[in-house]
């Protein structure tokens, strides 16, 4: 066998079973947060503001190495004209002085486009870690991040200047119910991982109660994730008609709703 494929094939072999054995020294628990971890990296790897950060940062490179190298023409024409360096010389540097000039002012303009481009965007939410796998509150939380993620997508392009017969207000007060009705529903999460650890240290004799409360802050949860994503609908409705006669009209009447709802879950939870 070759050597090489000898080696390949051991490292694979002891690599899966380093993996597999760590693996199973690590609790669930942990797993799942390691889970989480690379997906909030990932994530935040794929933000549209990130991605612009990258870009104008690879842009700015360039255009300090542009103007190095303008410096360095620069001086070069300098000691042509005083004699130092041969005409010629000075004549090459004066040409690379001017294409070199042209490929930084071009790479300048790129900046400022990608910067205002960039304060268009809003920048990413900070989100709390996503409850316990093991906690009730675990998927209607993941359900709400997709959405929130589908919103601010959604509202983007409806604010953008080609859709201009959705009113900038509507998208405005769509996008400040939408984060307070996200904040409502995340204080139902933390009530009910509350509730569930109470449940989980009370004697069993005393978890009755206890075991109602989750089930009835669970159903509290998912009628508030729905309500956001009936938003999240509404602005899918009105991007994908928004030659609409009347957009206002169905953006504002989901927004409407999911206000009154966030406005009701934060009573309960206030009087739970």
């Amino acid at each position: 066998m070759d050597p090489r494929k000898a080696a390949g094939e051991i490292a694979r072999l002891v690599g899966g079973q380093l993996q597999g054995r760590l693996q199973g020294d690590l609790p669930g628990r942990l797993q799942g947060h390691l889970a989480d971890q690379v997906k909030r990296r990932i994530a935040a790897w794929n933000d549209p503001r990130a991605k612009l950060d990258r870009r104008y940062r690879r842009s700015s490179r360039v255009l300090t190495f542009w103007l190095v190298v303008l410096a360095i023409m620069a001086v070069v024409g300098v000691s042509a004209l005083l004699g130092a360096l041969p005409a010629v010389v000075g004549v090459g540097a004066g040409v690379g002085f001017a294409g070199t000039g042209v490929l930084a002012l071009r790479t300048n303009a790129r900046m400022r486009g990608i910067d205002a481009e960039r304060r268009r965007l809003a920048p990413a939410p900070v989100r709390p870690p996503l409850p316990a796998r093991a906690s009730a509150a675990r998927l209607p939380m993941e359900r709400l991040e997709e959405a929130e993620d589908t919103l601010r997508e959604l509202l983007r392009q409806l604010d953008s200047a080609a859709l201009t017969s959705v009113p900038a207000e509507s998208v405005v007060q769509a996008r400040e119910t939408g984060a307070e009705a996200a904040s409502a529903i995340r204080a139902v999460s933390h009530q009910l991982q509350a509730v569930e650890r109470a449940r989980d240290t009370a004697p069993p004799l005393d978890r009755g109660p206890l075991v109602e409360g989750v089930r009835r802050l669970r159903a509290q949860l998912d009628e508030g994730v729905e309500g956001y994503c009936g938003l999240v609908a509404a602005a899918g409705r009105v991007l994908a008609e928004s030659t609409a006669s009347n957009p206002r009209q169905v953006l504002g009447e989901a927004t409407d709703h999911l206000a009154g709802l966030a406005s009701a879950l934060r009573d309960l939870s206030r009087w739970a």
